[in-house]
């Protein structure tokens, strides 16, 4: 590990109060940019409260061979900071020394042409990373067998799920030998399994890079992978240092739950009254692709039914059908076999901020992404304040959505469709990116929602998530559905099979069994008496 007082390890980041602001209008709007072009000209003190500051103040340095961590809650400057780095923002006061060349991988899949194959944005990834066509021909395969991602590498990107973006960005970012390597929420939507793959490569990968940076709310990943950690707060450092100190604190002061305590995420599994009638009805569903002028079944022979008051969790290895049966749902997609009923009306989340427009404000996005659901304007007024308290980005309302960062959509994006209270909720990878405070207020909301909603519907990769919050699993793999029952129980069988089985729940389980085995033998002997 590299110690921070290590005068004699190099330094290959130089950070000194940096500050960084945003103008609080939108610079897209013609006919504001024409009226202040004959206004009279605002002072210096009105200009700056125009700004809100994302940064304010930031010194740091990053030491040659070290993992850094970043971390803190949704808008708190960890996104704004990455950008600063690679030069895509430039600071508005302080200065930043960077000592090497960038590689940045920004949230799953940006800089990916959907209509081209995985192979083919392999190469435009690289080329515009500066890296020669011969070196990527060098590393092609390399890339291909990491990635996992077998014959999806040569069809177009627009097929892809969340997850195998996220496969295929970091094979491409970790394989070009870059000399300082940022993931910003890059590993978020992976399942665990190459998660740990990930993780291990980030420890070869410094060996000969010079620094990683990584941008995560996954606190379990940040203590094990990362040398340092710096907490960042309202766009300030609130802590720097050894990553399990860090985290105690950053947990600590999350304040606690403030619905009903029965229904907490950190105390009792949810709870419903699951009514024999079906909301959802599949009978030998199938959704195919024509691929290189041949079918492609993303998933096949798909029989299920989905009953009122149910919670449901959809598991599995990135590329399993997951987001496909999401898009199936909503109608995005329409089944080429089967039948396939739903008895409702189905708000989606598909991946944060999925709908935006980036050059709207928040506040004009809350407006668009509700009509787009069927919702009228007089309810999305009545409920507007809701939408944007429970968000909590009230400061940044009035910002485009261009200068949100990936968990500030997740926010917005989940409080629009939870708010609005659908028949149907269908999230996908949406709270993906959010902050530990968030998804606790998420998860109860999702509870509430049971008593009024018909069903919910959570895409995850997060196992501790499905086990709580959901009262039934669905695992699929290859687009068929592998087990189909109880919450704790698929995910339990879905741990030890890909063999990312918590040791804990492991410890868990066996005295469950030590207790239900004892209590077998004492029965067993009061009726033999």
């Amino acid at each position: 590990m590299v110690s921070m007082n290590n005068e004699n390890v190099p330094r290959v980041i130089k950070a000194k109060n940096i500050g960084v602001a945003f103008e609080n209008r939108d610079e897209d709007d013609l006919k504001s940019k024409a009226f202040r072009l004959f206004s009279k000209p605002k002072s210096d003190k009105e200009k700056q409260e125009e700004k809100t500051w994302a940064l304010e103040d930031i010194t740091f340095d990053g030491y040659e061979g070290e993992i850094l961590g970043i971390i803190g809650s949704n808008g708190a400057g960890k996104t704004t900071i990455s950008k600063v780095i690679t030069g895509i923002l430039r600071e508005d006061r302080g200065s930043i020394e960077v000592d090497g060349n960038v590689t940045a991988l920004f949230s799953y899949g940006m800089g990916f042409n959907p209509e081209l194959t995985g192979k083919e944005n392999v190469y435009l990834n690289g080329m515009m990373l500066g890296i020669e066509k011969d070196k990527i021909n060098e590393y092609i395969d390399e890339i291909h067998e990491f990635s996992e991602l077998e014959g999806f590498l040569y069809q177009p990107m627009k097929y892809y799920s969340s997850g195998m973006k996220a496969r295929l960005g970091f094979s491409v970012a970790s394989h070009l030998q870059p000399e300082i390597l940022i993931l910003d929420e890059a590993l978020n939507t992976g399942d665990a399994r190459f998660g740990k793959k990930a993780a291990q490569k980030l420890k070869e990968l410094v060996k000969n890079a010079k620094m990683v940076i990584i941008v995560t709310h996954s606190l379990n990943f940040a203590r094990r992978n990362c040398d340092r950690l710096i907490w960042f707060e309202k766009g300030k450092v609130k802590e720097d240092g050894d990553p399990k100190e860090i985290i105690d604190k950053y947990r600590a002061s999350i304040p606690p739950a403030r619905t009903r305590p029965q229904k907490s995420l950190n105390l009792n599994k949810t709870e419903t009254n699951v009514k024999n009638r079906a909301v959802i009805k599949a009978e030998n569903v199938g959704v195919k692709f024509r691929l290189n002028k041949e079918d492609f079944w993303a998933m096949k022979n798909l029989s299920f039914e989905i009953n009122e008051g149910e919670v449901v969790g959809i598991i599995g290895h990135n590329g399993a059908g997951k987001s496909t049966l999401c898009k199936l749902l909503t109608h995005i997609y329409l089944p080429d076999e089967g039948n396939l009923e739903v008895n409702g009306d189905t708000s989606s989340l598909l991946g944060y901020g999925t709908g935006f427009n980036p050059q709207l404000t928040g506040r004009d996005n809350i407006y668009l992404n509700a009509m787009l659901l069927g919702i009228s304007k007089k309810k999305i007024s009545e409920k507007f304040d809701e939408i944007v308290e429970f968000s909590g980005i009230e400061k940044a309302i009035d910002r485009p959505v261009k200068s949100y960062s990936s968990g500030m959509k997740s926010r917005l994006g989940f409080s629009i469709a939870a708010v609005l209270k659908p028949d149907i909720f269908i999230i996908d990878e949406a709270l993906s990116t959010g902050d530990v405070e968030f998804k606790q207020k998420a998860s109860e909301r999702i509870q509430e929602m049971m008593e009024r909603a018909k069903a919910v519907i959570i895409v995850s990769h997060s196992m501790g998530f499905v086990e709580k919050i959901c009262t039934r699993a669905i695992w699929m793999e290859k687009g068929l559905i592998v087990r189909d029952g109880d919450a704790e129980q698929v995910v339990q069988e879905y741990r030890e099979a890909t063999g990312t089985t918590n040791k804990n729940n492991v410890k868990l389980n066996r005295r469950r069994k030590t207790k239900s085995n004892n209590r077998s033998n004492t029965e067993n002997q009061q009726a033999s008496k």
